[in-house]
C-alpha cells in the first residue's frame, strides 16, 4: 500500500504539472573496447539539481530500482550484469520511509560484454529508473537505447552512439536478466555465484596449508639441511650461493605450477559436469585417495621410475641456474609418495571445470613448499635450531593416511547418490568417519601403532591437544548417527534423507499424524504423487516436487506460487544452505505453506522414459537423464548454471522477483521469500 500511495501521488503532482513536461534526468550512452573481442556498454545520467534516482538493488518495498535489460542477440554476451561506476549514498527517503542507496547529480553504470560477431551490429534495449526529489517522484521511466557496436575483427575504437530519452508508460516491476545463453563455457566461467572469489582464496590458504604439511614429511624435513649445504659449499661466495637457491626456490613454484596449468587445459570447463558427477572419475579418485592413505599407514611406498630420478639428478652436476633447476625437479619426483597425495588432494579439490583453481591450488601448494628451502639458503645459521628428523616425522605421515581416508569417502558418496546405490548411505558414511578419527586418536596416544613406527615412551604436550581435538569431533559426529544436523559439516555428508533412522523425521511423522503444528494450508496435502520420490527427497520432510511440469500444474490448481531449487547431489553449498538456512523454523513454515516446493536436481543420472526425453533449444542435444533436462532447464530459461540458485514464480512460469543464490543469512533468505509473496499476491489484483 506505501509503494502504491507514492505512485499515485506522484501521478497527480505529473498531472498538475502538465503543462511542464518535467525531465530531471538525461542519458547519453557510449561503447568502449578494452580488449579485441570485447565491449563496454556505458550509461550515463545528467540528474538536475535536487533530484535523484535510485540503487540498482532496494528493497521489495522500496522505490523502482535502476535496471538495464538488453535485447537477446547471437553477437554477443553479457559478461555480468549492469555495476555502477560509483557507490550509491544511502540514507533515509522520507518518501518510501527506509534507507535507500541513491544518485545525485550525475551516475554512470556499465555492462561488459563479449563481441562473438565478427561483423559490425547493434545492441539494443531499455533502461528503467524512478527520478524523485524531497517533496515527490516522477512516475517510473523506460528508456530505450542502441549502440552501435565494432565487430571481434575490428579495430579498437571507442565509439558514442547518439540517443534521445522518450517518454514512456509505467515500466513492468520484474528486474530482467540480460545474459544470452551463446557459448557454454562463457556461462560456465560468468554466472558463478560471488562466493567463487571467495573460495579462491580459501583454495589459496588451503595449499598453503597443505604445502607446509608435506614439509614435514619424512621425504621431505630431512632433505632441507642437505639442499642448504648443496648451495653453501657449492658456491665461490655466500651471494652465488643465495641466488641459486633463490633460483631454486622459483623452480619449485614454476614445477608445480606448470602441473596446475597442465590439469586446467587438460580437465577444463566442459570437462566439470563429467568430474563431479560421474561414477566413473569419482571412483578412480576414491580408489587414488585409500591408495595414499595405504601407503601413508606404511602398507607400501609409492615411488616413481628411479630411471627418472637419476636422470633428473644427472642434470644437478651441471651446476649454475640450470642445476638449481634440475635439484628442484629431483626433489619434486624424491619427494612424491609424500607430496603426491596432498597434491592430488588440491587437483581433485579445485578441478571441477575451473581454469584458475588447479593453478592457484599449485601456486598456494608450492609458494609454502619452496619457502623453507630458500630461506634457510639465505640464513643458514638457523638450521642449528631446527629439529631433528626422526619417529614424529612418520607420525604426521599416519596421521595424513587416516585424514586421506576419510575425504576419500566424499567421492564414493557423490558416486553413490547420483546413481542411487544405496552404497553408502548418511549412517553409514557417519560410522567410517566415526571409526578412522576414533583410531586416530588412538595412534596419537600411542595405544595403535604400525611396524615402522617409533616406540612412544611418553606422549608429547602437542600429540596429546591433537588428540583431544580428534577425540572431540569424534563425540561431535556420534549424535549425527541418531539425527543430528551437524551443521559444520553439511556440505559434505550424505542428505539426511538417505539416513535410516532419524528421531527428527520420527517427531515430524508422529505431528503429521496428529495434524500438531501444521498449517491449514500445509503443502502436505500435494496435488498428486509426485515424480521420482522414490529416489529423490526434500530435507526436513518438506512435501513437493521434483518435476517441474508438475509444481506448474499444483500452482494452477492450488494458487500458490512455486519454489524453485535447483540443487545437485554433488553440491556441497546446496547442503550448506539446506542445514543453515531451510532449518530455520520461520523459513520451513514459509515453505510449508506458502509455496509449492520443487527440486530440480541437475546431475541425477536416472535415464527418463523415452517420451520425456527433449532435445535442447541450448545446443540441440537430445537430453536423456533428469540431471540433463534440467540442467537444460537452469540455463535456457534463467541462463544460469551454478547450484544451489532459488527461483519464485507464479502460475504462469513467471518470475516474480530476482532469483537467489548462495547466502547463507537467514534473514536475506526469508525477505527473498517473503517479496515472492508479495508479488505473486500484486500480480493477481
Amino acid at each position: 500500500m506505501k509503494k502504491f500511495a507514492i505512485v499515485f501521488l506522484s501521478l497527480l503532482f505529473t498531472l498538475q504539472l502538465s503543462s511542464e513536461i518535467l525531465k530531471p534526468v538525461k542519458w547519453n550512452f557510449e561503447v568502449k573496447y578494452p580488449k579485441e573481442g570485447e565491449a563496454v556498454l556505458y550509461f550515463h545520467a545528467k540528474i538536475d539539481k535536487g533530484w535523484h534516482i535510485y540503487d540498482m538493488q532496494v528493497q521489495a518495498d522500496g522505490p523502482r530500482p535502476t535496471s538495464f535489460l538488453l535485447d537477446k542477440s547471437p553477437n554477443f554476451v553479457p559478461l555480468s550484469k549492469a555495476i555502477a561506476s560509483l557507490k550509491p549514498i544511502v540514507k533515509y527517503d522520507s518518501s518510501f520511509m527506509m534507507k535507500v542507496g541513491s544518485y545525485s547529480n550525475a551516475a554512470s553504470f556499465y555492462i561488459p560484454v563479449k563481441v562473438l560477431s565478427s561483423k559490425a551490429f547493434k545492441i539494443s534495449g531499455q533502461l528503467q529508473f524512478m527520478c524523485c526529489n524531497d517533496k515527490s517522484c516522477l512516475p517510473p521511466e523506460d528508456v530505450p537505447f542502441s549502440f552501435d557496436v565494432n565487430g571481434a575483427a575490428q579495430s579498437s575504437t571507442t565509439g558514442v552512439s547518439d540517443s534521445i530519452p522518450h517518454d514512456s508508460t509505467l515500466a513492468s516491476s520484474t528486474i530482467s536478466k540480460t545474459i544470452h545463453p551463446t557459448d557454454s563455457t562463457i556461462i560456465a566461467e560468468n554466472t558463478k555465484p560471488l562466493q567463487a572469489k571467495r573460495s579462491l582464496w580459501l583454495l589459496f590458504w588451503l595449499s598453503i596449508g597443505a604445502g607446509l604439511l608435506a614439509i614435514l614429511t619424512p621425504c621431505v624435513f630431512p632433505m632441507i639441511p642437505m639442499t642448504v649445504s648443496f648451495f653453501m659449499k657449492g658456491s665461490e661466495n655466500k651471494f652465488k650461493g643465495r641466488i641459486n637457491a633463490l633460483v631454486y626456490g622459483f623452480s619449485i613454484i614454476f614445477i608445480y605450477v606448470v602441473i596446475g596449468t597442465v590439469v586446467a587445459i587438460t580437465l577444463g570447463a566442459n570437462f566439470a559436469n563429467f568430474l563431479s558427477t560421474h561414477w566413473l572419475p569419482n571412483i578412480i579418485f576414491f580408489l587414488v585417495f585409500m591408495l595414499f592413505a595405504a601407503s601413508f599407514l606404511g602398507m607400501f611406498e609409492i615411488v616413481l621410475p628411479s630411471s627418472w630420478v637419476n636422470k633428473a639428478d644427472k642434470q644437478v652436476d651441471k651446476g649454475g641456474f640450470l642445476g638449481s633447476f634440475f635439484m628442484a625437479f629431483t626433489l619434486v619426483l624424491v619427494s612424491f609418495s609424500c607430496t603426491g597425495p596432498l597434491v592430488g588432494a588440491i587437483l581433485v579439490q579445485s578441478a571441477g571445470g575451473s581454469i584458475i583453481e588447479p593453478i592457484v591450488g599449485m601456486f598456494g601448494f608450492s609458494l609454502a613448499f619452496a619457502l623453507p628451502f630458500t630461506l634457510f639458503a639465505f640464513f643458514p645459521q638457523w638450521l642449528k635450531d631446527l629439529p631433528k628428523s626422526g619417529g614424529w616425522l612418520n607420525s604426521v605421515k599416519v596421521v595424513l593416511g587416516f585424514i586421506e581416508m576419510a575425504l576419500g569417502l566424499k567421492f564414493l558418496s557423490i558416486a553413490d547418490q547420483t546413481y542411487h546405490w544405496g552404497i553408502l548411505d548418511r549412517e553409514i558414511y557417519l560410522a567410517c568417519w566415526i571409526v578412522i578419527f576414533a583410531l586416530m586418536g588412538l595412534y596419537l596416544l600411542g595405544k595403535l601403532k604400525f611396524a615402522h613406527d617409533s616406540e612412544i615412551k611418553s606422549v608429547s604436550v602437542p600429540r596429546l591437544m591433537l588428540a583431544i581435538l580428534t577425540f572431540s569431533f569424534v563425540v561431535y559426529l556420534i549424535p549425527g548417527m541418531f539425527g543430528a544436523p551437524l551443521k559444520a559439516l553439511a556440505g559434505y555428508l550424505p542428505p539426511s534423507s538417505t539416513q535410516d533412522f532419524d528421531i527428527n523425521a520420527i517427531v515430524r511423522n508422529n505431528l503429521d499424524s496428529s495434524g500438531g503444528n501444521l498449517g491449514e494450508n500445509s503443502n502436505d496435502q500435494l496435488c498428486e504423487s509426485p515424480k521420482y520420490a522414490d529416489i529423490l527427497d526434500l530435507p526436513h520432510g518438506l512435501k513437493g516436487y521434483f518435476d517441474y511440469e508438475q509444481a506448474l500444474k499444483c500452482s494452477k490448481a492450488t494458487h500458490k506460487p512455486i519454489f524453485i531449487d535447483f540443487t545437485g547431489h554433488g553440491c556441497v553449498n546446496c547442503r550448506e544452505m539446506e542445514a543453515r538456512v531451510w532449518s530455520d523454523p520461520r523459513v520451513l513454515n514459509i515453505l510449508k505453506n506458502d509455496y509449492i516446493v520443487v527440486a530440480l536436481y541437475v546431475d541425477d543420472k536416472t535415464t527418463l522414459p523415452e517420451n520425456d526425453w527433449i532435445t535442447s533449444k541450448f545446443d540441440g542435444k537430445i537430453k536423456k537423464t533428469i540431471g540433463q533436462k534440467y540442467a537444460d532447464f537452469q540455463i535456457t530459461k534463467f541462463n544460469v548454471n551454478a547450484q544451489p540458485y532459488y527461483v519464485l514464480m507464479n502460475d504462469k512460469g513467471e518470475e516474480l522477483v530476482e532469483a537467489k543464490a548462495y547466502d547463507k543469512n537467514v534473514d536475506n533468505f526469508i525477505a527473498f521469500l517473503n517479496a515472492g509473496k508479495k508479488a505473486f499476491k500484486n500480480n493477481d489484483k
